[in-house]
This record gives C-alpha cells, structure tokens and sequence, in this order.
C-alpha cells in the first residue's frame, strides 16, 4: 500500500498521486459506481455517506452528502465532463459548506503499471485563496483515509 501525495502547482492547482494494488479497471470502476463510492469516499473516521449520486456519463449529475452523526455534515455536486473508462474521468465539482464553493475542475487519470494502477488527480481551482481556503479544511487528511479504505477494498 502506498501513501498519497499531495502537492500544490502554480497558483491554482493541486495534483494528488496514489498507487494502488488494482488494476485500473477497478479503481475507475470504485470510483463511478454509487453503491462502491459509499463504501470508501467517506473521509475521516466516523463520517457516512448517506446520498450518493452519480451519473458516470458526460453531462451526468454528481451529489454527494456526508454527515458525522454528530450534526456535522456537508455536500458537494458536479457535473461529468468527459469519461474514457478505465483511464480518465474530467468532472466540474463544488463543495457547499454551506454556501458552494466556486467550481473546482478535476481531471483524474489511471495509468497501469503492471497489475497496479497510478492514479493521478489534478484539481484545477479559480484562484489562490480558493485552493488555500479547500487545504485549510482538512481535504488532505480526508482524501488519505479514502483512499486507504479504497486500498483495502479493492
């Protein structure tokens, strides 16, 4: 199992690199279909994810709605952009916290290397204070234990 990486380029963009033990067929596949996004896309301890939509086709509509049982919670939508299964996925998404955040485009590859995958995610924000205020709320740590439930999953 690796770690995630996170790194910041220029002024507005964030690029998160991930291997996983899978072939790329199912980390594309865990990350298209609801019934296996709400198993891992979860974040920190304690948070579920009780609304999952997810039209995986250009155009198609993405809601996600996370709460921590305690009174925490927030949600995020989007739109797909472009799907090329089993390598690349560009969706737009913001996140409501409440009030939504200005659109975040996010392209995300999945390379094969052997019987592993390289999953390579670059978000695209409007400016630096957006990209300051998403790091300021704990994304990376939420993003790191995703995806080691992810990793543990597949």
């Amino acid at each position: 199992m690796s770690k995630m990486t996170l790194k910041t380029e220029g002024d507005t963009h964030l690029i998160v690199t991930r291997h996983f033990a899978a072939p790329p067929e199912a980390v594309y596949r865990a990350h298209t279909e609801p019934e296996l996004i709400k198993k891992w896309l979860l974040g920190p301890e304690g948070w579920s994810m009780p609304v999952c939509i997810n039209e995986a086709r250009p155009g198609g509509k993405i809601r996600y709605e996370w709460t921590n049982g305690k009174g925490g919670e927030f949600h995020l939508t989007g739109e797909y952009v472009e799907l090329n299964p089993y390598s690349r996925i560009v969706h737009v998404e913001r996140m409501h916290l409440p009030d939504p955040t200005p659109d975040n485009h996010v392209e995300t590859r999945f390379d094969r290397d052997g019987e592993r995958t390289i999953m390579t995610l670059r978000m695209t924000l409007p400016d630096e204070q957006t990209r300051a205020t998403m790091l300021a709320t704990g994304m990376e740590r939420g993003m790191e234990a995703s995806y080691r439930r992810l990793e543990e999953m597949i």
